[in-house]
């Protein structure tokens, strides 16, 4: 990406400490590009910024953070966008807040593409996992583009599956673009910045902050079309990114789950609130107002929680929701040895997935 030749008046307004998104933005509107505010006198800046951010303007710790950002944007596959740019995505034009400059590595022209969020829990099941990520391919090879936030859980399936697909995914990061948190998802970081990409709008090198973070989520919606839920207990910060999301004008979707869990109360909630409740990627599709990609074949991706035709196994006597070994005895006339020694089977061919508490949970066949 070539440069634009005032990228370094950007950095050194979006670097300058005390000098937040709102009144960087509130001085555009007023003066005109960066060049043009960093020519005012400062007096004259004085009414629209904090004297303290007018102090560290000039600073020599100010012009190294813009020196260092400078070279880093020199780096392969490493980009700047500001406001001004031709790349910055339209989508994030719409928001009430939308960040100054955005860092990032890998594939900018997916900041142009039709984009999806799909987030949910950190702590997921492998059921949960399993929609994310269909769901995210499915919708992948329907030309979304798949937004996430690189947590551990649902968002890191869900780029699995984007990544799978054939428009890739975003991850939008709640640290510095050049830094990978958690640390677990390194090796899928740098898949998303070879095939997909990494965006932030904080700083190199900002680590992970707590309040970065519910920051970071009103770029995930909105960036999206539309947000999908996938698990979420009550207080889950992906109900804050479903809220915003609605807030923004997007569209907000949610699968629904079993009673008993608790990483079903969250999307419940949202579909009680008026979220739409889906079962496969088609439904989403068809909910997306003026989104049709040409040439997509529909291919149904549900949410696991169809019969398998022809199982003569416990499988039958699962049901959906998590069953514990004793129940299971009970309902198929069992032994507690031949109900352990089925599930075993069954988890090793991926059917079950053995949850804490000795619970069993049915998975779909992948």
């Amino acid at each position: 990406m070539t440069q634009d030749p005032g990228l370094a008046s950007w950095l050194q307004l979006t670097l300058t400490p005390g000098l937040g998104a709102a009144a960087l933005r509130g001085l555009l509107k007023q003066f005109g590009l960066p060049q043009e505010i960093l020519a005012r006198r400062r007096a004259e800046l004085a009414a629209m910024a904090p004297a303290a951010a007018l102090e560290a303007l000039d600073s020599d710790d100010v012009r190294r953070a813009v020196e260092l950002a400078l070279q880093w944007a020199g780096g392969p596959g490493h980009h700047v966008v500001t406001l001004a740019d031709d790349a910055y995505p339209r989508e994030l034009l719409e928001i009430p807040d939308p960040p100054p400059l955005l860092y990032a590595v890998g594939r900018l022209e997916l900041l142009q593409r039709a984009c999806f969020a799909i987030v949910g829990s950190r702590n997921a099941t492998a059921q949960g996992e399993r929609n994310a990520e269909s769901f995210a391919k499915a919708l992948s090879d329907a030309g979304l583009c798949i937004v996430s936030g690189l947590a551990v859980g649902i968002d890191a399936a869900a780029h699995r599956g984007g990544l799978a697909g054939t428009a890739s995914t975003i991850a939008v990061l709640g640290t510095g673009v050049d830094m990978v948190y958690p640390r677990r998802n390194v090796e899928l970081a740098g898949a998303i910045a070879e095939r997909g990409l990494l965006l932030s709008e904080f700083s190199l090198g900002s680590g992970p902050v707590a309040h970065n973070f519910p920051r970071r989520n009103r770029l995930i919606s909105g960036l999206a079309r539309g947000c999908l839920v996938v698990e979420a207990a009550l207080a889950s910060g992906s109900l804050i990114t479903a809220r915003t999301a609605a807030d923004q004008g997007r569209e907000v979707f949610a699968i629904p789950g079993s009673i008993h869990s608790p990483l079903s109360k969250g999307c419940h909630a949202l579909i009680k609130s008026g979220a739409k409740l889906v079962e496969s990627a088609e439904d989403v599709l068809s909910e997306l107002a003026g989104y049709r990609p040409s040439g997509y074949a529909s291919t149904t991706v549900h949410n696991g929680s169809g019969a398998i035709p022809g199982d003569a196994s416990l499988l039958a006597h699962m049901g959906h929701d998590p069953v514990d070994v004793d129940s299971l005895c009970l309902r198929a006339g069992l032994s507690a040895d031949q109900v352990s020694s089925e599930l075993l089977r069954l988890e090793l061919d991926g059917r079950v997935a053995a949850l804490p508490g000795g619970l069993y949970q049915r998975l779909e066949k992948g």
